[in-house]
Formats: structure tokens, C-alpha cells, sequence
């Protein structure tokens, strides 16, 4: 992708809310995946297990069936699923408890499947990015963390420059520990906020002050930390117009390096703890719509760079500038400055990708554990991409990450035409022109400035799962 070829700016006046327009946003207030994977998680099968993840491990040792090669660097992502308290919007796989010696035995269990990836992989793997999420990876003790952190240095080669994020829940760490994080070797660091107003966040059983995260922030700006991501919800129940917009102009004045903005998917039939908010307290959906285009036009304003979905970053960011770079990837961390290549899972739930296949270890600490004192992947479920698989993902990713399809590209790629390929989307994506979200040529696809703010919408149009019956409704809402 050459830079010229990238949407670097929207060229639209976002000095207001109403830059995004009212009609639009209802037509395109749809479910769709997020796609940090094509397929997505949901098309996962139980019958792709251990013998098919050991099977994709061989085809990436010859450089075969997708795979990379075995030298090419990687991305691991550990997830700690320990939270000591409840969130009531939280969808995530974790395990709320106030017993800490827990963490020591997840450990032991992290530290055999670590065992397994260096032996199936071979060697000692190099890496580039490391993320720890969850749950709250601050669950566990600096000791504890210390030793997760030693594990991983001895089992894969942290490449200099290496993007070292954890997850941080403010209400888990103070100046010393953001200290002794960054001695272990971590640079970023992702705060979830949610909202600063403090009836929302007791509607959300998550209480945390401006001014803590406020000092938070400036002491890790003191210790040299790379970049600061901060994570807030859209719909969230008790959220008004006013008082998100207080929430937006506290952010702006944090500076964070970078904004997830995420909408609210109310779900209680799926997620447990949904069940504890009121359906009654949720914005009504025009409202929603109309707080996440007044946070769009506040960040812009603020001078922040939209990166693609619901990502905002400061023109000085790595993200930002792999962005008009054309550089710009997706894993299942999201966005990525990051080569595209393998990922490795760690712990329960993770997703791994290796070439062309994916796999999900077992969501129970019991089932994770089980298999592994039987010395078995901890894998229960996964997929093995076909040649249409590929051909749809690399469209999606082109498209998600450089805003841009090139058809010759393509065809040189996959010894495809996809203009006939694609016949049928190219011509359902007309409406999306005509909305004026992408422009079609001779040439490319390519997505709009106004296109990029709805740009999983333009994805979905490839997405060959998504024709069928009942498929959305398992995901959030575009926008």
C-alpha cells in the first residue's frame, strides 16, 4: 500500500455533531463483527482441536498451507481472567474473586502451555509485541507479574523496539507499581475509564475519580511510558448527552495518546452481570447515536486522528502515523502497527492465529487445566481458513486497515479476478457509494473519509457468514 493511496484526514467539518448525518447513522444502526479475524470467533469449530493447532504449528516450521515461516517475528497476547470486583457491562471471560493465592496457581498453568508453544514452535521465537489482558492483569502481584514477565523473556526473544501493553484498571495500581511495570519491560498502557460521571459508574459498579486517573496518567508520563490508551463506553445506563460530553472534555484534557470508544451491547441473555443494570436507565438508541457523533466531533476537534471504527490517536502516535503511512494492521488486539503475522494465545479463552488457522483454549480455568496435566493443547475449538477464507480476509483487512481494496493486488495475490469474484458485493456495495462511504473504480475500492466512521459496515459487505439467517444479532452495534 503506498501512502498516497491512504485516507489520511477526514476532509468533512466535524466541528459539530451533526457532521455524521442523522439519516445515515439510522441506516447504518446495525450489528457487525469487529474483525480483529476473518473468519470471526463465532464460525470457530469444535471439531478444529489439539490434532489441528499441532498440524498448523508443522505447516509454519516448512512455511507452508498460509503460514509465515517459523522466522518470521510474532505477537503474544496473555489473558489474566481475575477481577477482585464485578463490572455490570463487562463481556469479557473472567473470574471474579477477592483470593489472590489464585493467581499463583495460573501461573503454574501459564508457565506449562508456555512449554508447549516454545516446544511446537521451536527454538527460542522472537517477538514483537506482547500484550496482558483480561479480566485485570493487576490482579496479580508485582512478584507475580515479575515472574510471568521473566517467563516470558526466557521463552521468546523480545526484539528491541518491542510494543510491551498491559491492562490496567486505575483502581489496581499507584506510582510504584506503574514504576515496576516499567522496569519489566512494559511501554504502553491501556486504562479502562468507561466514564467519569460517578452515577453512571455506579450504575456500572465501577467507581474511580478523574483525579486519581489524572495522577495516574502524569506519573506514568513521568516514567517514560510510550503511549497511554484510554477505553470509554457509548450507552451505558444513566449516560445523558450532558454528561457525556463532560466525560469527552475530561478525556481531551488528560491527553491521552490514544481513545477506544466502544458502544454498549446490553445483552443480558449472553452476559450474566448485564442482568444487574436496568434496561430502563439505557439511553434510548438515537441518544447513543447521537453521544458517539458528539465524541467523534469532540476528538477530532481536540485534534485527534481517527484511525479506523471507534480508534482515535494523536498525530504523533505510532498508530497515527502507520495510519497515513498505509501500515497500519489488525490482530486480535485491534489496530496494530505491527507486521501482519502469528499471534500466540496464552491462558484461558486466548485465540492464537498461525497461517491459516485460528484456535480458542478452553474458557474455564478447569477445562484449561485438565488438558494440560494430560499434556494436550488446551484448545477446543478453532478453524482452518479455505482459499475463499483467505481471499475474503485479506479484502476485509485491506479495507479495515488501509481503506483501500486494490483489485490488481488482489488478483496477483490469490490468481484471482475480483471484479467476477466479487461480483455480487461489488454490486450490493453501490448503496454504501451512493451514501457516499466509498467510491468504486476501474481500479480499487476505496473508502471515503465520511467511509472510514463506518467502515465495519463496508467490511460486512465480504463477509460471507454474515448472509446468513440471524448472524448480526450476535454482534455489536457498528456504530
Amino acid at each position: 500500500m503506498h501512502p498516497e493511496h491512504t485516507a489520511i484526514a477526514p476532509a468533512i467539518d466535524t466541528s459539530s455533531a451533526g457532521f455524521l448525518p442523522p439519516g445515515l447513522l439510522n441506516r447504518l444502526e446495525s450489528s457487525g463483527p469487529r474483525y480483529t479475524s476473518y473468519p470471526t470467533a463465532d464460525r470457530f469449530v469444535e471439531a478444529h482441536g489439539p490434532e489441528q493447532h499441532v498440524l498448523a504449528l508443522a505447516q509454519r516450521a516448512q512455511g507452508i498451507g498460509g503460514a509465515v515461516g517459523s522466522s518470521a517475528p510474532l505477537s503474544v497476547y496473555v489473558h489474566v481472567p481475575f477481577c477482585e470486583s464485578l463490572c455490570y457491562y463487562c463481556a469479557c471471560n473472567k473470574i471474579v474473586t477477592k483470593h489472590h493465592e489464585r493467581g499463583a496457581e495460573y501461573l503454574k498453568l501459564l508457565d506449562a502451555e508456555i512449554d508447549m508453544w516454545t516446544a511446537g514452535l521451536g527454538g527460542r521465537p522472537r517477538v514483537t509485541q506482547l500484550h496482558l489482558g483480561g479480566g485485570t492483569p493487576t490482579f496479580l502481584s508485582d512478584t507475580e507479574l515479575t515472574q510471568l514477565t521473566e517467563r516470558l523473556k526466557q521463552a521468546f526473544e523480545w526484539l528491541p523496539g518491542i510494543e510491551a501493553s498491559i491492562e490496567v484498571d486505575p483502581r489496581t495500581v499507584n506510582a510504584a507499581r506503574l514504576a515496576h511495570l516499567k522496569a519489566l519491560g512494559f511501554n504502553r498502557l491501556s486504562l479502562g475509564i468507561q466514564d467519569f460521571d460517578l452515577r453512571v459508574q455506579q450504575a456500572v459498579h465501577r467507581v474511580q475519580s478523574f483525579a486519581d486517573v489524572a495522577q495516574l496518567m502524569q506519573d506514568a508520563r513521568t516514567l517514560g511510558y510510550q503511549s497511554i490508551n484510554l477505553d470509554l463506553i457509548c450507552g451505558l445506563p444513566l449516560q445523558t448527552i450532558a454528561s457525556f460530553d463532560r466525560t469527552l472534555q475530561q478525556v481531551i484534557e488528560l491527553r491521552p495518546e490514544r481513545i477506544a470508544l466502544y458502544a454498549y451491547a446490553h445483552l443480558p441473555q449472553r452476559f450474566k452481570a448485564q442482568r444487574r443494570i436496568h434496561s430502563a436507565d439505557i439511553p434510548l438508541p438515537e441518544t447513543r447515536l447521537q453521544m458517539h457523533a458528539q465524541a467523534i466531533s469532540a476528538f477530532m476537534q481536540a485534534g485527534y486522528e481517527h484511525i479506523g471504527m471507534d480508534h482515535f490517536a494523536l498525530p504523533s502516535d505510532a498508530l497515527a502515523q502507520a495510519k497515513r503511512q498505509g501500515r497500519l494492521h489488525r490482530n486480535f488486539q485491534g489496530y496494530t502497527v505491527q507486521p501482519d503475522g502469528d499471534l500466540i494465545g496464552l491462558g484461558v479463552s486466548a485465540i492464537s492465529r498461525v497461517g491459516a488457522s485460528y484456535c480458542q483454549n478452553a474458557k474455564t480455568i478447569e477445562e484449561y487445566a485438565d488438558a494440560l496435566a494430560q499434556g494436550q493443547w488446551p484448545v477446543v475449538r478453532g478453524i482452518a481458513l479455505n482459499r475463499d477464507d483467505l481471499v475474503r480476509r485479506a479484502t476485509i483487512m485491506a479495507l479495515m486497515c488501509q481503506g483501500r481494496l486494490d483489485f490488481q493486488g488482489l488478483a496477483d495475490a490469490h490468481l484471482i479476478d475480483p471484479k467476477k469474484y466479487f461480483a455480487a458485493e461489488l454490486e450490493a456495495l453501490k448503496s454504501h457509494q451512493e451514501q457516499g462511504l466509498v467510491q468504486i473504480s476501474d481500479q480499487a475500492v476505496e473508502v471515503t473519509p465520511l467511509g472510514w466512521f463506518f467502515v465495519r459496515s463496508v467490511a460486512a459487505v465480504f463477509d460471507r457468514f454474515l448472509q446468513l439467517e440471524g448472524a448480526r444479532e450476535k454482534f455489536s452495534k457498528i456504530i
